[in-house]
């Protein structure tokens, strides 16, 4: 197995989406071996014209095909020095089994999903390996292609619409030091749980961003959708706190605090949380891109794991019920963003 130390990983994305195709992009830049697993609608046009990344603070970076392997063959899986998982939530237990065949068994598997389980499935089904979670606290849409020049090739990109370091569970190997990118800072934390329920918490606006049909710094600027999504999570707040979880705050804000900041007037919230406001003004959530594409969300790992946890505590849990029958609507409508206003949820 190649290791790091100056010499370059082989990493398989297994389940390469928006999320594995930006990180595995930004890492064959670097000089990784970087092979991407996936469905040929997305992974084809890369493999013929390579991939153009960007991001909300001037990122531009273009990978050529030849930096990478694009394959749906989950036999290349076996060249692992590193597996990242980056698979939705109602994939991991396919891409367990995948990884359990032909992954190596010496080779670490790191959790790139949203929600706090899957990391509890592929242990289930991948006893003894080095698994870890970590998390993502960025989101990236696929971006519109600039306008070409007659003839020229459109490269296919993704796009990096809001700011974080990808945190990942301490151990061994040093992992987090040698993932680290020009663009794609990586840090190791002790505490992985409470920082995914943390990020949970913020990811709870996900599904209520898809219900607005709003950009989410348009959601953001409006203090009735910040009501509540400040609602919201304080009903996540007192499930967690009966579940007796400590949730990290991904932001510089303690996480108790953040309901009562969504709160404020428009002019103090805009002072206090800044950086909540750091992204592209067009950005929307991963599950409004789901929605707007015909697809099954993840509300289930989000607003179901409070629900369910809120089910076993005795703990009401009225704001996560409504948003899942919403959501649930709408992905049987297929006719996309619903845009709903805060009243009629």
């Amino acid at each position: 197995m190649s290791r790091p130390g100056g010499r370059s990983l082989r990493i398989v994305i297994a389940g390469a989406g928006a999320i594995g195709c930006f990180c595995g992009g930004l890492w064959a830049a670097a000089g990784h071996s970087v092979t991407l697993l996936g469905r040929g609608r997305i992974l084809g046009p890369i493999a013929q014209r390579g991939l153009r990344l960007t991001d909300y603070a001037g990122l531009d970076q273009r990978v050529e095909a030849r930096q990478l392997r694009c394959s749906e063959d989950p036999a290349v899986l076996a060249e692992a020095d590193l597996v990242v998982v980056a698979v939705k939530s109602n994939g991991t237990a396919a891409m367990g089994q995948l990884i359990a065949q032909y992954a190596p068994p010496n080779a670490p598997v790191l959790s790139f999903q949203n929600g706090v389980t899957n990391v509890d499935l592929l242990r289930q089904m991948l006893p003894g390996r080095d698994l870890r979670a970590a998390m993502v606290p960025f989101n990236v849409v696929p971006a519109d292609p600039p306008e070409a020049a007659e003839g020229a090739a459109v490269l296919p990109g993704y796009h990096r619409a809001s700011s974080g370091e990808i945190l990942i569970a301490e151990g061994s190997g040093h992992w987090a030091r040698f993932l680290t990118a020009p663009g794609l800072p990586v840090g190791e934390t002790p505490d992985i749980t409470g920082v995914q329920w943390g990020k949970l918490l913020i990811n709870l606006n996900n599904a209520l961003n898809a219900l607005s049909g709003l950009p989410l710094k348009t959601q953001l600027q409006s203090r009735a959708w910040r009501r509540l999504m400040a609602d919201q999570m304080s009903e996540a707040l007192r499930v967690m706190r009966a579940a007796g979880l400590r949730p990290v705050s991904t932001t510089p804000l303690p996480a108790w605090t953040i309901p009562h900041i969504l709160r404020l007037p428009n002019w103090a919230f805009t002072r206090i949380a800044a950086q909540m406001l750091t992204i592209d003004p067009a950005a929307r959530s991963s599950m409004a891109q789901d929605l707007l594409q015909g697809r099954i969300t993840e509300v289930d790992a989000l607003q179901g794991e409070i629900q369910r946890l809120g089910l076993a505590h005795g703990v009401a849990t009225p704001v996560c019920d409504v948003v899942i029958q919403l959501i649930r609507q709408a992905e049987m409508k297929k006719t996309g963003l619903p845009k709903l206003q805060p009243g009629q949820i």
